[in-house]
């Protein structure tokens, strides 16, 4: 490390100890992560050493063995489970307040509600107990305390702890923003979802998980829907003794910036597209070449987790993610837990159908998941087979939708898409109920005007500017 930035580090280090607001484990993460970043050891990938992986390293789902029949064998599988969700999440790219996980999904449910119903479904089928554990941020921590308080009568052990708290670094002085003034929850930040390992192990959640008898756990965003508890890709960990599972899903068009597995060096590894030479920027984002992506469902055993994490072995790519807080030019490192698969022996992706991958990130999410394209049952959220064409419509809302509020005032009803192919919507758009639209719908109101478009409307292959289009 460069003198200067040996100073940098060691004025941070004495500014940091004084911030009375976070633990010591989290101050030493924190000044490790940010003496990684100076040093520099960022790893830039070389191209040529770059390997498809076999299927040997990416099995495909359909090769896994049957799960056992006998419910007893079942019952002993899922008692070495933990589901963990991440709930660092706030709902507000969709005008909501509070934990993303709290926004209503379908029929009145919300993501936690669906997740807590599906693993109270699980666990009174077969006589098991899977815990679920949710990693909170402090920006979520409060709220999903007193949100959890409704599941109190369930037959679920819900654990809850923090992911780190690490103060935003000023990018002029390279000193922690709440040490200059920044008193509010601004000058800090959750450190991404890499932090899962430390947190569950200094949470003290891992030892206790231990202590169970738990062997796995199947980590996955809050938001993704499709992510529901699998018994083959578990019994095959199980079986193979693989400390690490990335799932991942064939890509399409709307997926080409997904980090990717590759083989490198004898490992496989995660590829991301900041870590890709500028040149091939092109290639990662092909469809030809790279044709898997990282769905961020990950299941991981907890043994390994915690050898990994006394030896401090989990040094994942730095993701510096510059910001401005108050006219303040801000710089926050995070890692994600994608990027540890290198570290953990043995192993493996398994490309999974593209159902386990159904994340709602925005509103034209939601109008997919609340359509007749899917029902609900038990807790799970299944695609209507009525639909042949495995890919979902393609679905652009205008700003005017972004906010759930206004996308749900501005449907009477869902309309019925089974058979859409592309929707556009622009401008003051409101759609009535029992609309249908099939083939590739554009609704354009012309600027100035509102425009309604009628109950029991049926719009097929169809541009819509006025009334007179209908």
């Amino acid at each position: 490390m460069a003198a200067a930035d040996t100073e940098k580090l060691n004025n941070l280090r004495s500014a940091v100890s004084s911030l009375t607001q976070i633990s010591e484990n989290e101050k030493s993460g924190f000044i490790n992560l940010v003496s990684r970043y100076l040093s520099g050891e960022a790893e830039h990938v070389e191209w040529s050493k770059i390997q498809t992986p076999t299927d040997k390293i990416v099995v495909p789902y359909d090769t896994l063995s049957a799960v056992p029949e006998d419910a007893a064998e079942t019952k002993s599988l899922l008692d070495k489970l933990v589901v963990l969700k991440l709930n660092g999440g706030l709902g507000t790219t969709m005008g909501c307040t509070g934990p993303k996980s709290v926004i209503e999904v379908r029929n009145g449910l919300t993501f936690l509600d669906l997740i807590v119903i599906q693993i109270e479904s699980l666990n009174k089928k077969y006589g098991c107990s899977v815990p679920l554990l949710l990693m909170n941020s402090f920006n979520t921590h409060e709220d999903t305390q007193k949100i959890i308080e409704k599941y109190a009568g369930s037959n679920i052990e819900i654990h809850t702890f923090n992911q780190s708290q690490y103060p935003r670094l000023v990018v002029d002085d390279f000193l922690p923003l709440p040490s200059k003034g920044e008193t509010g929850k601004d000058g800090w930040y959750p450190p991404g979802h890499g932090d899962v390992f430390p947190s569950l192990m200094n949470s003290g959640k891992l030892d206790t998980l231990l202590s169970q008898g738990k062997e796995y756990v199947f980590v996955a965003n809050s938001d993704n829907l499709g992510a529901v508890v699998d018994l083959k890709i578990l019994n095959h960990l199980i079986q193979n003794k693989n400390e690490y599972c990335m799932e991942v899903t064939p890509k399409t068009l709307a997926d080409v910036k997904g980090g990717t597995l590759i083989s490198y060096d004898g490992k496989v590894q995660l590829l991301e597209i900041a870590q890709v030479p500028d040149q091939h920027v092109n290639e990662f984002k092909s469809i030809e070449k790279f044709k898997i992506f990282n769905t961020n469902n990950l299941w991981v055993n907890l043994n390994a987790i915690k050898r990994l994490v006394q030896a401090d072995a989990l040094k994942m790519e730095i993701i510096p993610n510059p910001k401005e807080v108050n006219g303040v030019k801000v710089l926050q490192l995070e890692t994600a837990a994608g990027a540890a698969i290198k570290f953990f022996d043995n192993a493996i992706g398994i490309n999974v159908p593209r159902s386990r991958f159904l994340p709602v990130k925005a509103s034209s999410d939601l109008l997919l998941v609340q359509s007749d394209l899917y029902t609900e049952k038990d807790g799970y959220v299944i695609r209507n087979p009525a639909r042949t064409d495995p890919a979902n419509p393609s679905i652009e809302l205008g700003p005017e939708f972004k906010k759930v509020g206004e996308f749900l005032k501005r449907f009477k009803s869902i309309p019925s898409i089974i058979e859409l192919d592309s929707l556009k919507v622009s401008g003051d758009v409101w759609f009535g109920s029992n609309v249908v639209l099939k083939g590739k719908v554009v609704v354009a109101a012309n600027s100035g005007e509102k425009l309604e478009i009628p109950d029991g409307a049926v719009l097929q292959n169809k541009e819509v500017h006025g009334a007179g289009d209908i």
